[in-house]
């Protein structure tokens, strides 16, 4: 177990009970692998169903007449073009254009959207979202006009992930259907609950927040069913990276802007040319000028995983950038790993030298993702 310090999830007596191995992470105690293991636990996942504590995760409810142009101020999208129960992958940019937090905004009503956010950042931005709307309140055109309310409430969930190729079959068992539900997209299914069609490791799959007592009770109903098994925190982070999705913290940080990260398909291309979103200035200069790096793929050669932190050479040995996160997949069969070049390295097939323990691994630059997204999308 953790020091004292850290936090606790709500479901943590089912975990211990489960024989779940803890560790810290972003100042939790979070189950990290359970009896079945790393490797078991991942492949489980791609192909039956892997539960996931989520918890630590923060969803906060924006609403009111003002969501919309609080939504457009902090993040780079387009709020007003969702539809209803549509998602959007986006972030909270710095006046640099660096990536605060990468989030997902979920549209419940005309007024209403969810948010939900990495649990490292959590208090960090509900402080950013609370301090926004207040700006908007006291300076905003909004205020003149007498039409500016934007509410922040952050709730208080279990936060649970289900997530593989039998997963919807799972939650059809205990009385959840989800046919109608497509990739990217929520809605709250009954109250106090919110259910979305995402997730963080390439496989189709669903996210639920709802009330403690209700979590017990659903986690007992789809661990009655065998296709159904936990999996902890260290075989989440070797299918995000098999499914090329960024870690905050490591991939992507204040200092790395969505150009360089690989990430500007999710900003519509009106708002990179007229939105008035934190970092717009700044995202447009780089633009402009072009990314000085680029988050890609590499694949080590061998079977010895290259770690986050490793630094890159090219084949004359000059620094050409580092790994920000690395292991091994087990789907995919090899080493795997993401990190960041210079941008005339960064073509696929490039070959660069990680080095490790002073010793030079040859690394291929690879197209993500290492193993193929298999997302309902219709």
């Amino acid at each position: 177990m953790t020091g004292d310090d850290s936090k606790h999830l709500p479901l943590e007596d089912l975990h211990l009970a489960a024989g779940a191995r803890f560790g810290a992470f972003a100042g939790w105690s979070m189950p990290l692998t359970y009896p079945a293991g790393v490797m078991k636990e991942h492949l489980h996942t791609r192909e039956h169903a892997g539960l996931f504590d989520i918890s630590h995760m923060r969803l906060f409810e924006i609403s009111g007449p003002g969501a919309e142009a609080l939504l457009n101020r902090a993040c780079p999208f387009d709020a007003g073009a969702l539809e209803i129960s549509q998602s959007k992958y986006t972030f909270f940019l710095n006046e640099a254009a660096g990536i605060i937090d990468d989030l997902i905004v979920t549209r419940l009503g005309r007024q209403r959207f969810m948010v939900v956010a990495n649990a490292g950042n959590a208090d960090a931005d509900e402080k950013h979202l609370r301090q926004l709307a207040l700006d908007f309140g006291t300076k905003g055109d909004f205020e003149a006009k007498g039409e500016f309310d934007a509410k922040v409430d952050a709730l208080d969930r279990v936060f649970l992930a289900i997530q593989g190729a039998e997963a919807w079959a799972a939650l059809s068992r205990a009385g959840i259907e989800t046919g109608s539900l497509l990739f990217m997209h929520g809605f709250e299914p009954r109250e106090n609950w919110f259910m979305s069609r995402s997730g963080y490791t390439g496989e189709d799959g669903f996210e639920i927040g709802l009330l403690e007592a209700e979590a017990r009770n659903l986690v007992a109903k789809l661990l009655e069913d065998e296709r159904v098994m936990w999996v902890g925190l260290a075989a989440r982070d070797s299918l995000r990276l098999e499914a090329g999705l960024c870690l905050h913290g490591l991939d992507i940080t204040p200092e790395i802007d969505p150009a360089s990260a690989g990430l500007m398909w999710a900003i519509p291309k009106e708002v990179r040319a007229s939105g008035a979103f934190i970092g717009a200035d700044a995202l447009r200069a780089i633009l402009e000028r072009g990314p000085a790096q680029k988050r890609v793929g590499l694949k080590p050669e061998g079977r010895q995983p290259v770690r986050a932190g490793a630094a890159l050479f090219d084949a004359d040995g000059n620094p050409a950038g580092h790994v920000t996160s690395g292991g091994f997949g087990p789907s995919a069969g090899h080493p795997v790993a993401m990190g960041y070049v210079l941008t005339a390295l960064a073509k696929p097939g490039t070959k660069l030298f990680a080095e490790v323990r002073a010793t030079k691994i040859p690394v291929d630059i690879n197209p993500l993702p290492f193993t193929p997204h298999r997302y309902r999308k219709g």
